[in-house]
């Protein structure tokens, strides 16, 4: 049985990091040559303000009052500069933001994993590029830029990381703290000759990262009094920062500022996935180089946000996170971060015409560059017989867009030579897309192989332990071939020697070669095949069709409920009807009574909303779920127990009296019944619906921390998420105890029932692996995650469960002390 878990567990630990080789990994390719613009910039300083975790909505829409909740951010919009959203792409979270705005690229979604660590990627940002750069703010999000940038000309100013406390009376102050810090800086540089002489070199940069609006939103929810009064703070705070640099430069008119954020926030206080809420921020921009605003009479969005925040006669210019980059490094003269795959917003720039040309043909060049790294790397490691270029952009074709562009600009048709420069960056994007994905076919079928593989011999070993198919199969057939094995062998070698000729990396080792000695002991059972085939043609084709449909439906059901919860309700609803289908209601009338209640009462959960979006204390999940879900599981150990015919066990004992403690010999188990598929279904349903019913949705965002912070408040993210998979691990112990006392009273190996459930939920996350996507929405893109992560991290976790599960069902607590009495 261990070797079955270690080999099973490994399996599924690559099939579940098999997503991030093949659909996310990271862009990131080195080698290029840095592009500038080779004409005066418009600003010598720029001032960055990142307000962590603010939703655009809620800057820009009047209060109750009709009042605007940022007067000055309003005024800025109204006279100053120019304005819209900025959009964002998944995963929302802290670290991959802040690198889109800065190195304006967007990481792979692995990159959560290291959002609170240093720098451990080697990237260009902006800030690499500056002459010198101030930050002050969390120390979590300013080690990733301080300490990864080259030369001594950043500094860092942060406050300690245990200011970052959910449970503070008031979060406010790690903003205060920024702006004090700020002003006190240049306040201290008026009386320090070498600082006061650096503030007044070109190519600079001041980064004030704002972390109380993120803390104030994931403790009280973006609604909330103190999210709404943290925004009039930041807004003030950012009046008085400006109005300090003008004093000090005495109004040169040569700072350009822009204020935005790295993500939003949902309704309840989460972000990580890709939701409007948490894709939509706020971009304001102002100073020199930024255009002042337009008035217009009409504008076309897909949205009504222009109207709720009567901002329709003010011209809005959305722009991509990743755009942010190149337009600080175009206002200031530096070059563009080389891994920067953003489009300048030329519309925004208040310059001349031949500015804008050549600050969009230095744009060109450097995504032009990344292009050709990527196509050198993939060619090099690619034999030439099996290389397909992308034809879209041939060398040819560069350098006659190239050409045409500075042609353009020779002759000032300027408009010509950005629309033309805008085509080959598309081009080239393209081309990085196609070849950062040119071996997603490949690794992926590879997978998908091992998934069938896997599943094709698991169920093998089930048949095998439990019915006798190859009687009257002559023992030279059974011995394995030795050419089979020949075979196998020689496949892997060529096959390691095909990817060794290419340089791959090592993880295509194992997602090639894994599949081969799973299909290896999959072949080894032939007899085990040739005896399920004979078998399988004596039943009755209706039959076999019938039940076939039946389990597919069943699947289906299960994959349904991560997009719709309520399937969880016609499942529950269809299981109360089990017993007026089988002889048990005749059997156990009272025993199918309570079935049938506890079935319905739990069916209305999946109904109610998912937690954490609105209070209502009418509503408790939480509490009563786990009530329930133990009722119904106790229910089911007795009638699982009454489905068995006395002709299994010789003596039906009742639960009360079973030994768990009992290692029964795998000689003592039956024979496999169709009823065991319906067992193992009924458990992978009712782990789904232990996950699902307490009010959580499909994705990894859905998750309310608010029970976290009655043990933690101050911010330690791998803490806190320790409480919250204790907590969501309560209701799966329930149902694996359950499903261990149902092993044992039904007398079927624990092995085989365990195999069944791990194939229904391998066929699950099949699905999910087909349905993943790195395209389309950002909504649609964290949602496919989503799903694949969970049922596998649920496949894998089964595996814990099972073990958890056979400690607290046979395993006795003695507890130290005296028992406790009460004297009346």
């Amino acid at each position: 049985m261990l070797l079955y878990i270690i080999l099973g567990l490994l399996i599924h630990l690559v099939f579940f990091a098999s997503i991030f080789d093949i659909y996310f990994t990271s862009p990131l390719v080195h080698g290029m040559t840095p592009q500038f613009t080779p004409l005066p910039p418009p600003a010598k300083r720029l001032v960055l303000f990142v307000a962590d975790g603010l939703r655009a909505d809620k800057l820009y829409e009047l209060d109750e009052n009709g009042n605007p909740r940022a007067p000055f951010i309003r005024n800025i919009i109204m006279h100053e500069g120019s304005w819209g959203i900025s959009h964002t792409r998944v995963p929302t979270e802290s670290r991959p933001g802040h690198v889109a705005l800065i190195a304006g690229f967007y990481e792979d979604v692995s990159a959560v994993a290291r959002g609170w660590k240093e720098n451990p990627v080697e990237f260009d940002s902006l800030i690499n590029e500056t002459r010198h750069t101030w930050c002050w703010g969390s120390p979590d999000i300013l080690a990733m830029f301080t300490k990864g940038a080259s030369g001594n000309h950043v500094f860092a100013h942060n406050y300690d990381a245990y200011s970052e406390d959910f449970g503070a009376q008031d979060v406010t102050k790690l903003d205060t703290w920024v702006f004090d810090n700020v002003k006190e800086f240049f306040h201290a540089a008026r009386n320090n000759q070498s600082l006061f002489s650096k503030l007044n070199e070109d190519k600079i940069v001041f980064f004030l990262h704002l972390l109380g609006i993120d803390t104030n939103g994931h403790a009280h929810r973006p609604s909330s009094r103190d999210y709404l009064n943290n925004i009039k703070i930041v807004d003030e705070g950012v009046k008085e920062i400006v109005s300090t640099l003008k004093d000090f430069y005495g109004n040169d008119g040569k700072t350009a500022f822009i204020f935005t954020a790295d993500h939003g926030m949902t309704d309840w206080g989460s972000h990580g996935a890709g939701h409007p809420l948490e894709t939509c921020t706020p971009f304001v921009t102002w100073g020199a180089g930024i255009k002042y605003p337009q008035k217009v009479l009409a504008q076309k969005f897909d949205d009504t946000y222009l109207q709720e925040w009567k901002l329709e006669n003010w011209k809005r210019q959305d722009v991509n996170q990743a755009d942010v980059a190149p337009l600080m490094a175009a206002l200031i003269g530096v070059p563009f971060p080389l891994n920067s795959v953003g489009t300048l917003p030329v519309d925004i720039l208040n310059s001349t015409d031949l500015f804008k040309a050549e600050s969009m043909f230095t744009n060109a060049v450097q995504i032009l560059e990344q292009f050709k790294v990527k196509m050198a790397q993939k060619k090099e490691a690619t034999l030439p017989f099996l290389f397909t270029p992308f034809n879209s952009l041939s060398d040819s074709k560069q350098i006659n867009i190239l050409r045409k562009a500075r042609s353009y600009i020779k002759q000032k048709k300027y408009d010509e030579a950005v629309s033309l420069c805008k085509e080959l960056i598309n081009l080239a994007l393209k081309g990085l897309s196609y070849y950062h994905t040119y071996d997603r076919f490949f690794l992926a079928f590879n997978v998908v192989l091992g998934f069938v593989g896997w599943t094709s011999y698991a169920s093998l070993l089930i048949i095998k332990s439990h019915c006798n198919l190859t009687r009257g199969v002559s023992k030279e057939v059974k011995k394995p071939s030795h050419l089979l094995s020949c075979s196998f062998i020689a496949v892997g070698i060529l096959l390691a020697l095909f990817l060794l000729i290419q340089a791959c990396p090592w993880t295509y080792y194992v997602y090639c070669l894994l599949p081969l000695p799973v299909w290896y002991a999959v072949l080894r059972e032939f007899p085990v095949i040739q005896g399920l085939v004979t078998l399988l043609l004596t039943f009755p084709p209706s039959h076999f069709v019938g039940y076939l449909l039946l389990f597919i439906l069943g699947v289906e059901v299960l994959v349904l409920s991560f997009f719709y919860r309520y399937m969880l309700t016609a499942g529950l609803i269809a299981f109360a009807g089990w017993p007026f289908i089988t002889p048990l209601w005749t059997r156990a009338k009272s025993t199918s009574l309570s079935w049938i209640f506890f079935c319905l009462l739990l069916a209305v959960f999946p109904l109610m909303p998912v937690v954490g979006r609105k209070p209502n204390i009418f509503l408790v999940y939480e509490a009563l779920f786990p009530l329930v879900l133990s009722c119904l599981m106790f229910v089911w150990i007795h009638m699982e127990q009454e489905t068995l015919p006395q002709s299994v066990v010789f003596c039906k004992q009742k639960v009360s009296s079973i030994q768990f403690t009992y290692n029964t010999d795998i000689t003592q188990f039956r024979d496999l019944y169709l009823d065991d598929i319906r067992r193992a279904f009924f458990l992978v349903f009712f782990l789904m619906t232990a996950f699902f019913g307490t009010g959580n949705i499909a994705s990894i965002n859905s998750f309310d921390l608010a029970s976290v912070y009655c043990f933690l408040t101050v911010f330690s993210p791998y803490m806190m998420g320790a409480l919250m998979m204790w907590k969501i691990l309560i209701p799966f112990a329930l149902v694996m105890c359950a499903f261990e006392a149902v092993q044992l009273t039904t007398q079927l190996s624990s092995k085989s029932l365990f195999l069944i459930v791990i194939n229904i939920s391998d066929i699950m996350a099949l699905h999910f692996f087909f349905l993943i996507k790195d395209y389309g929405s950002w909504l649609d893109i964290g949602t496919s995650i989503s799903h694949y992560v969970i049922v596998m991290s649920l496949t894998i976790f089964l595996v814990f469960l099972n073990g958890l599960a056979q400690m607290l069902t046979t395993k006795k607590l003695k507890l130290c002390g005296r028992p406790k009495s009460h004297l009346t």
